[in-house]
């Protein structure tokens, strides 16, 4: 018999490939209910949402442009939709923001995007104290 795998709340939730690969579907499901995460996912995945703005600089570092922008809109959407996601300053929409600007892939566009789905007043670039 094949072992399944079972959630533990104590057990950090990484960005490994199939964490990235539900979070990235999600983007086609923006307008969902939960953004078509189960009631288990969206408390298994909240604490992504603290992770370090380090740690999501150096994953996006290995992300094409596309699962960026992906990660961006779903992270967004997220934090404004789902209980324990919220970010504000800290959130990982940030540090991926700044990887695209890093490669010159940054569209305006997506500015005027994010600030048409968020009160977040940090998104898309962080706080300004952090900057200077």
């Amino acid at each position: 018999m094949a072992d399944v795998g079972t959630w533990n709340p104590e057990q950090p939730v990484t960005l490994d490939e199939p964490v990235m690969a539900r979070l990235c579907g999600a983007d086609a499901e923006l307008d969902a209910p939960a953004l078509g995460f189960a009631p288990d996912e969206v408390s298994r995945y909240a604490p992504i949402m603290r992770l370090a703005a380090a740690v999501w600089a150096e994953k996006a570092l290995t992300l094409p442009v596309e699962r960026i922008e992906s990660l961006i809109r779903v992270l967004t959407v997220a934090e404004m939709k789902l209980p324990g996601w919220e970010a504000n300053a800290r959130s990982p929409v940030v540090p991926l923001v700044a990887e695209l600007k890093r490669r010159g892939a940054y569209e305006k566009a997506l500015t005027t995007w994010i600030k048409a789905h968020t009160t977040n007043r940090f998104l898309p670039h962080g706080n300004l104290m952090d900057r200077l």
